[in-house]
């Protein structure tokens, strides 16, 4: 029995919406699931109505309103790409709150307001799903919470940013300092005009306290994640890599390690979690160690399984959008939430 479509409305239509627009309208007939149901695209909230036109996004379907496609009761699912905290993070808001699933990569609203976000999804039966806040197209929240399941997590650990891992890969391979492939990177369009987000650290904490949820059960607070190097480690006394010094990588390098900026969070003797994204000295012949440029790896220590890692795509429009497609096929499916049958979060 063909079931009635689900009614999709994304907001923003950047690098990451403008894929999936793109999907649903081209290949709407291959995302449906034998088990779910089809999609209906019936609004793109953008800042720039002339700009979207001129893009060749569906002029019918354009509104510079994102509140009234959350409002509207005509509305099943709400798809946010809008990045940043606010509006965003009101609007995930008000659509749970409303009952209405939502799919989102917004890896900064998740980590700081998931467990108000997880309360009203589960008081309301709302689906919320976020899969594509991690690791761009790798699918790692999903297997965390479902076929990780039956094991004790030890600790997960990885590299979670493209562009810190960018500018490490390049100061290591050009024996360059710092401040000079920043600025590099920057006019490739590889880091931010202010890229304190990614060198400081601060995307990767909000990726890890995402991983932690999936993996501990526990939303961290993302001002609790350790980000300054210690006195003996590369980058002391510095946020991030911002400390990293082509000396710190030479030294690495004549000890046959590596230096990446690593997050991990860990189970401590106590059953705390101890987390941290620091950059560390790696093996350089170890799996970590040698995932370069943009590319994000991540690696699950558990009990029985052993040591299970996902690599690929940390980032880009393309990889991305598989992960918020594959999360709208799952609300097709009823699948429910990215937490799947996990019992709800611990208190911070």
């Amino acid at each position: 029995m063909s079931r009635a479509p689900l009614r999709v409305a994304v907001l923003g239509a950047g690098t990451v919406g403008r894929e999936v627009v793109r999907s649903l309208i081209e290949c709407g007939p291959d995302l449906v699931a034998a088990d779910g149901a089809p999609f209906e695209l019936v609004g793109i909230a953008v800042r720039d109505l002339g700009k979207a036109r001129a893009a060749g996004l569906p002029a019918g379907l354009l509104t510079d309103a994102p509140a009234h496609l959350v409002a509207d009761p005509d509305v099943d699912v709400i798809v946010e790409l809008m990045g940043g905290d606010e509006p965003a993070h009101t609007l995930i808001a008000a659509a749970l709150a409303a009952g209405k699933s939502v799919v989102s990569a917004n890896k900064h609203v998740i980590a700081h307001h998931g467990p108000d976000l997880e309360a009203t999804a589960r008081r309301t039966g709302a689906t919320l799903r976020f899969e594509a806040a991690v690791g761009g197209g790798i699918p790692v929240l999903g297997p965390l919470a479902t076929d990780l399941a039956a094991n004790r997590v030890i600790s997960i650990r990885g590299i979670v940013n493209g562009t810190t891992n960018y500018i490490l890969s390049a100061m290591a391979d050009e024996g360059r300092d710092y401040g000079d492939v920043l600025a590099a990177a920057q006019a490739a369009g590889y880091a931010e005009a202010d890229p304190s987000g990614d060198v400081e650290g601060h995307d990767a904490v909000n990726k890890l306290v995402i991983l932690a949820r999936l993996a501990f059960g526990i939303w961290l607070d993302p001002a609790d994640v350790v980000i300054t190097a210690s006195a003996d480690g590369p980058g002391a006394g510095r946020p991030g890599i911002t400390g990293v010094s082509a000396a710190d990588i030479a030294t690495a390098a004549a000890g046959g390690r590596t230096v990446k900026l690593v997050a991990e969070a860990r189970r401590a003797a106590d059953g705390s979690i101890e987390a941290s994204v620091l950059p560390t000295a790696l093996a350089s012949d170890s799996a970590l160690a040698r995932t370069a440029g943009v590319l994000n790896r991540i690696e699950v220590e558990a009990v029985p399984v052993g040591t299970v890692a996902f690599s690929g795509p940390g980032a880009g429009g393309a990889a991305t959008s598989s992960a918020v497609l594959g999360d709208l096929i799952a609300i097709s499916r009823e699948l429910g939430s990215t937490w799947a049958g996990l019992p709800p979060a611990a208190a911070r």
